[in-house]
């Protein structure tokens, strides 16, 4: 991070160089304060990086329109950031979005007004057009939840069932990265073990599909990632923190950081 007045820049993180591989499942672990949210906020376009650049696909993040970068790039936070109303009003927001009514435009014609149209459950809230509430509850009953769950109110939610309605919601919206900071943190370790069986799900439905998981949990991360990319810092130094990777850099990527 820069530095302010006389003080000299202080770097939470330099000299990383990381790839992640079509269909790679990749743990990102280090002590607290290694800065491992900051790097998946920066990957995830939410936080700005200082130095060098980020790119998906072999293109750069900037180049990327924001909206859409974030419907191919979807970050999992440990506390999720909900919008007032019902679990299904969260649900459904993505696909209120420009980018989403893009991309399902001329996939169907919905009637001009009735219950077919998708914004005839809710009156009041924008068209969500592509959002499907059958797969929503199908995710649903697999985390342990019925369709009750729907109406609930976001502010009446545990920390655990909003991690349940953070990680439908994204594998909803089918990205072609995640970015899962802690997302079962919360949970039960039953339900946090049909949480990874959806995350392998939506893998396996996709063969480029790939994620990032940090997790205090080891035992999960043996579970769920095909190798290890730890942040560290040097011996006999406070900073910068540095990176140390597991494995060598592959060719075949559609991110990048650099």
């Amino acid at each position: 991070m820069p530095g302010t007045g006389d003080q000299p820049a202080r770097w939470v993180w330099r000299g990383v160089n990381l790839t992640l591989a079509e269909g790679e499942s990749v743990a990102v672990t280090g002590p607290s304060g290694t800065g491992k949210t900051l790097l998946l906020r920066a990957l995830a376009g939410l936080d700005p990086v200082d130095e060098g650049a980020v790119f998906l696909e072999g293109r750069p993040q900037a180049d990327w329109p924001a909206p859409l970068y974030r419907s191919r790039v979807v970050y999992v936070a440990q506390r999720p950031a909900l919008f007032d109303g019902t679990v299904e009003d969260n649900l459904a927001r993505p696909f209120t979005l420009a980018v989403r009514q893009r991309a399902h435009r001329g996939r169907r014609r919905w009637p001009a007004t009735g219950a077919g149209h998708p914004g005839a459950r809710h009156p009041g809230r924008a068209a969500a057009v592509g959002f499907e509430r059958q797969k929503a509850l199908d995710l649903l009953a697999a985390l342990g939840r019925d369709a009750s769950f729907l109406e609930r109110p976001v502010a009446a939610l545990s920390g655990g069932e909003a991690q349940i309605t953070a990680l439908v919601r994204a594998l909803l919206v089918e990205p072609a990265i995640l970015l899962l900071d802690e997302p079962t943190a919360s949970l039960d370790e039953a339900t946090a073990r049909e949480a990874e069986a959806l995350i392998a799900r939506w893998r396996a439905a996709a063969p480029g599909r790939a994620c990032l998981w940090t997790s205090h949990d080891r035992d999960q991360l043996a579970r769920v990632a095909d190798r290890e990319v730890a942040l560290a810092k040097p011996v006999g130094e406070a900073r910068p923190w540095m990176w140390a990777t597991s494995s060598s850099v592959t060719e075949k990527s559609p991110w990048r950081r650099a």
